[in-house]
């Protein structure tokens, strides 16, 4: 272990308690402290209905200080506003929409609550735009466009930056961390109810992931030639026949259930069927307007409508079952109508949540480590490499997941073998020291 790894700590609160905490005075060993996280978590992963949680920080990758995956809302926000005006005004702001803005509104993009949050500009931004189509001042009125174009602006930049990257370009690095995530996962207990996994994303990294391990999954869409949202087929499963003559079935090991619940980039909404929402391809949808809730104040309104309540309906109902187990990842708990749900499972006696996050984590996360409730498990800090945390998904995927049969065999192995080559190179040592006399 490296002097990084060797200083770095991180913490696993059970309400109170810090499970990973060294006693006694002895010092933090990361590796120790990992296993002690992957035990908690081979009994949390096996509960009878577990489900997943991926929020935008599961997408996000930096290897070597280059993004390999989707930045997460904040650099969003500063590689938008930090665009000079004239470099490159049909993507980014410009002098004219800035100066509109200030003159005849009285607002100022370069404003600091808007430099690291591209949240709080889009709310901005929609409730301009709600006035000022209500307003009779022909004065605010003359700032109407410059708001109109920014709101198309910042949905088209993320629309991009969901889309376009170093991943679109034969990068693989994201899409093999998925990989092993839903490689993992598949090993649990084929006796219990298949996994779901909710995200908040809009980027197919999961749908890729799972079609190249050639694991099938159910996102709620069915059809061929023309894939379409249908909510009934989150009630299907997946099963393979072992006795043709007695008609006995066992359901398929790998299955998992997918829901998207902001949208994704390629679903997009025309006529023509009872099921207005196309399932269609990534080039396809380029062209075309996707059903995606977008970072604005109104994504709680939006949730009630099709195909998003029925996507939340199905959130809310696994959540709130009994001896369910709730672990997110990637997900800053910023948003209001995700929040609820996770709030009303918390009445439920048997729920657990298992949040990976921060530890200095500010609003949400804060309330929930104050309740003290050991139900509420917080796991977050530094991880063995300075590019990672110990609340990253890379490192839930490489470091606390618990491993695979497989997996446990191969590190069995290689223990053995690095015990036996120690012991070689002590009898080497041995021999010379005793040919030295």
């Amino acid at each position: 272990m490296d002097e990084q790894s060797a200083e770095a700590k991180f913490s696993f609160f059970k309400g109170a308690d810090d499970v990973v905490a060294p006693k006694n005075g002895a010092p933090f060993i990361w590796e120790r402290a990992a296993s002690r996280v992957r035990e908690n978590l081979h009994d949390a992963l096996n509960a009878k209905h577990l489900s997943f949680l991926f929020g935008s920080g599961c997408s996000s990758l930096s290897r070597e200080g280059q993004q390999k995956g989707i930045p997460t809302m904040a650099p969003l926000a500063a590689e938008f506003l930090a665009a000079a005006p004239g470099f490159d005004d049909v993507q980014f702001p410009s002098a004219e929409e800035r100066e509109a803005l200030a003159k005849h509104l009285g607002f100022d993009l370069g404003a600091g609550e808007f430099k690291n949050n591209l949240e709080r500009l889009m709310e901005a931004l929609y409730s301009f735009q709600f006035v000022l189509r209500r307003s009779k001042s022909d004065e605010l009125r003359k700032g109407a466009a410059a708001v109109d174009s920014l709101i198309k602006k910042v949905t088209v930049f993320v629309t991009r930056r969901c889309s376009e990257g170093a991943f679109s370009h034969g990068d693989s690095d994201v899409v093999d961390l998925y990989q092993s995530f839903y490689r993992k996962l598949v090993y649990r207990d084929r006796t219990l109810p298949r996994p779901w996994v909710f995200t908040t994303n809009y980027d197919l990294f999961s749908e890729t992931a799972m079609d190249r391990l050639g694991m099938p999954y159910c996102n709620g869409f069915s059809g061929t030639i023309e894939r379409r949202f249908n909510p009934t087929t989150y009630r299907y499963a997946l099963a393979e026949q072992l006795d043709l003559t007695n008609r006995k079935w066992a359901a398929v090991d790998s299955f998992i259930y997918l829901c998207k619940l902001h949208g994704s980039i390629n679903w997009v909404e025309e006529g023509g069927s009872l099921f207005p929402i196309r399932e269609v391809g990534p080039a396809s949808a380029r062209t075309a307007d996707r059903v995606m809730i977008y970072p604005t104040p109104m994504k709680q309104n939006a949730s009630f409508g099709s195909p998003y309540s029925d996507l939340f309906r199905e959130f809310q109902a696994r959540v709130v079952r009994e001896q369910s187990v709730l672990v997110s990842l990637g997900y800053s708990f910023g948003d209001e109508h995700v929040n609820n749900i996770i709030f009303q499972a918390l009445t439920v006696p048997t729920f657990r949540l298992v949040a990976f996050l921060p530890p200095d984590a500010k609003g949400i996360p804060e309330k929930l480590k104050a309740l003290n409730d050991p139900r509420i498990w917080l796991i977050g800090g530094d991880a063995p490499t300075k590019e990672s945390r110990a609340h990253y998904f890379e490192t839930f995927v490489g470091k606390f997941m618990p491993e695979s049969p497989g997996d446990k065999v191969d590190t069995a192995v290689a223990r053995v073998l690095q015990d036996l080559i120690a012991q070689g190179k002590n009898l080497d040592a041995a021999e010379e020291a005793g040919n030295d006399f």
